[in-house]
């Protein structure tokens, strides 16, 4: 009997759960506290009306709601007692009542906690890069290297920009390290079904010449840093089609991954970050990006550039400012 018994199913498939801890450290301070407050005011609201309800009185309902003044005076008491500065008072034997301040009580109690952790988890996520919003795609020729620029001097093909800078003020970055992949689904020849594919793209290294990898030994604050990512064939509309010999004519989903890793100074700790940029859904833009004017003797802050960061350079007369090929 053993034999003909049928196997036990498994639990159903996907199976996912949501990281508290990550999503916290992906939302800004002020979203955090903004959150945290619409949530108590939020519950404040809830439990004033609960209480409004079930108290003990000859009032009817309409008069007790219409009474704005009181309602917003017992939503501030339980506000004040959510967050643990207050404690309501519930009627003699109101089991309701009794419910709905401990309810108030705990949540006072728990608060501060829940802010502490809120707290040291933002201090321990270490997110310093801030991203160009778009991948900038010009041709090779306008790359800042001058090798790789004479090389194609007379060549149509297109070349990759993705731009980021390290925003904290008081934080050294060192040894950083990126690399690019692409991301694409096709179909299988065997069943027709999606297929993921990853694969990883050349970029231009410090010698402007195609690598796994480019690196820098320290990242200065507030400079702009650029990842070059040949495409190795002409772009004249988008989405392109076509990159480092992969043809995507037939691809779905298509997403460039540039992924950044680092250490820091002082810390010890390593920190990484990345950019998924959508080829469908306008992630990329066809135009060289907008340079900064480093001035040495002015903050970085204060560099010329800054308010065009995420723009294009503007067409110019070539007498204007027009850039030109190598050698022409």
């Amino acid at each position: 009997m053993d034999l003909l018994r049928q196997p036990r199913r498994s639990r159903a498939h996907p199976r996912f759960r949501t990281s508290v801890r990550w999503w916290i450290a992906g939302r800004t301070v002020h979203a955090l506290l903004l959150m945290t407050l619409g949530a108590l005011a939020g519950l404040s609201l809830v439990i004033a009306t609960a209480w409004t309800l079930t108290e003990h009185s000859p009032r009817s309902m309409a008069e007790r709601f219409s009474n704005e003044e009181r309602l917003f005076d017992l939503s501030l008491t339980v506000l004040r007692a959510c967050v643990g500065t207050d404690n309501l008072e519930p009627e003699p034997d109101s089991t309701a009542h009794q419910l709905l301040a401990t309810l108030a009580s705990v949540t006072g109690s728990l608060v501060p906690a829940v802010l502490l952790g809120i707290v040291l988890i933002k201090m321990f996520a270490l997110r310093p890069f801030v991203w160009r919003q778009r991948a900038s795609i010009s041709q090779a020729w306008t790359a800042d290297f001058p090798g790789y620029s004479r090389l194609h001097a007379n060549s149509e093909d297109a070349i990759i920009a993705v731009r980021f800078y390290n925003r904290f003020d008081n934080l050294s970055v060192v040894d950083l390290r990126a690399r690019a992949h692409l991301r694409y689904l096709e179909r299988s020849p065997h069943d027709g079904s999606l297929v993921i594919y990853k694969q990883w793209l050349k970029v231009l290294d410090a010698k402007g010449e195609p690598a796994d990898e480019r690196s820098w030994l320290a990242v200065e604050r507030g400079a702009p840093f650029t990842v070059w990512i040949p495409v190795e064939a002409p772009v004249a509309e988008l989405p392109f089609r076509r990159i480092q010999g992969k043809d995507l004519s037939g691809s779905y989903g298509v997403k460039l991954l540039v992924r950044l890793t680092a250490r820091t100074v002082g810390l010890g700790t390593e920190v990484a970050d990345e950019r998924w940029f959508d080829l469908e859904g306008g992630d990329f833009e066809l135009g060289r990006f907008v340079p900064l004017q480093p001035d040495l003797d002015n903050d970085v802050w204060r560099w010329e550039g800054w308010t065009d960061f995420d723009g294009l350079i503007q067409r110019l007369p070539p007498d204007d400012g027009e850039l030109t090929r190598p050698g022409s």
